[in-house]
């Protein structure tokens, strides 16, 4: 996935110099936040993709670095996913080219021709646009999906407009998610997701206690994102694209004073050898095994981790 980071960048895109009338050249474009890039905005990628196809051109994503609310309205919601784990779930979805912008004034200020002149027609050659139901672009809010119809039909480009997307007759969104993911209703989220719920961060250097009591643990800087309560999970890591089996302690690991009140994650990949530091990680929360409790030693820890790690297997294996 190619990524163009900053409205200058895009602005002094040149497609055709770097592809001539190959398809990367154009562009089918959809806009928004895509945070956690749940399944509503699954399907409107699915129609992205073939958009794409038909119009032979780069399924291309235009997203937001910061959230346009805190700009608007002084205060957004919280993550529901980080920055760079929201740009590999796209990746995943199939998105070839990302481009990923400041919610800036010059943005805010544009009005939707602007925004079609100069991001879509100029930088982009954009041959398609999807919008989400209820977008409102630009200006003002004035760019609306019959608003850049309309414009479509000036400059030369399709518009295509997505639907609410409703599971068991509740609006499938990112506030939703977050609910369950920190309520603990993995299963719930999952359902909304279409996948499991996880975490994203760089394995850092701890104190080794795992490794001293029998479990080496990779210790998870974690980037900003929605997290279900403290415990223990089955849990799969993802490292380098190959998917581990694992068991994870998220909390503040109260058998150690050193630790209180500082959430931390940490994961033991089953069967696993080899140097984890600095390397990124990818945590999927499957189920939780137990509540995070404080044991009298480190000798009842480790028969309860080796428990743990039985449970684990079983959950992964079915």
């Amino acid at each position: 996935m190619r990524t163009i980071e900053g409205l200058d960048a895009l602005l002094a895109l040149d497609l055709v110099a770097n592809y001539g009338s190959a398809p990367p050249s154009h562009s089918v474009v959809a806009v928004g936040v895509f945070d956690g890039v749940h399944l509503g905005h699954q399907r409107l990628l699915h129609e992205l993709l073939e958009l794409s196809s038909t119009l032979d051109a780069m399924p291309t994503v235009v997203t937001f670095a910061n959230h346009p609310d805190q700009v608007l309205h002084g205060q957004a919601p919280a993550p529901l996913v980080s920055v760079p784990h929201r740009l590999r779930l796209l990746r995943r979805a199939g998105v070839s080219r990302l481009v990923l912008l400041q919610f800036e004034p010059r943005l805010q200020n544009m009005t939707p021709r602007e925004f079609t002149q100069r991001v879509l027609v100029g930088a982009l050659h954009t041959r398609g646009l999807l919008l989400g139901y209820d977008s409102a672009l630009g200006k003002d809010r004035a760019g609306t999906p019959a608003c850049f119809a309309q414009l479509g039909t000036e400059f030369g480009f399709q518009v295509h407009t997505g639907q609410p997307f409703e599971l068991d007759g509740v609006p499938v969104s990112s506030t939703a998610i977050r609910e369950a993911i920190q309520q603990g209703d993995l299963a719930r989220a999952q359902r909304f997701l279409g996948r499991f719920p996880g975490a994203l961060g760089t394995v850092v250097h701890g104190k080794a206690r795992g490794q001293q009591l029998g479990f080496p643990t990779a210790n998870l800087a974690m980037q900003p994102g929605a997290l279900p309560p403290a415990g223990v999970y089955a849990v799969e890591a993802i490292l380098d694209g190959s998917v581990h089996p694992a068991v994870a302690n998220l909390g503040s690991a109260p058998t150690f004073a050193d630790r209180q009140g500082q959430t931390r994650l940490e994961v033991h990949l089953l069967d696993f050898h080899g140097d984890l530091y600095g390397r990124e990680l990818e945590v999927v929360f499957r189920q939780q095994l137990r509540p995070e409790r404080k044991f009298a030693d480190a000798a009842a820890l480790r028969a309860q981790i080796a428990l743990d790690v039985a449970d684990a297997r079983q959950v992964l294996r079915a």
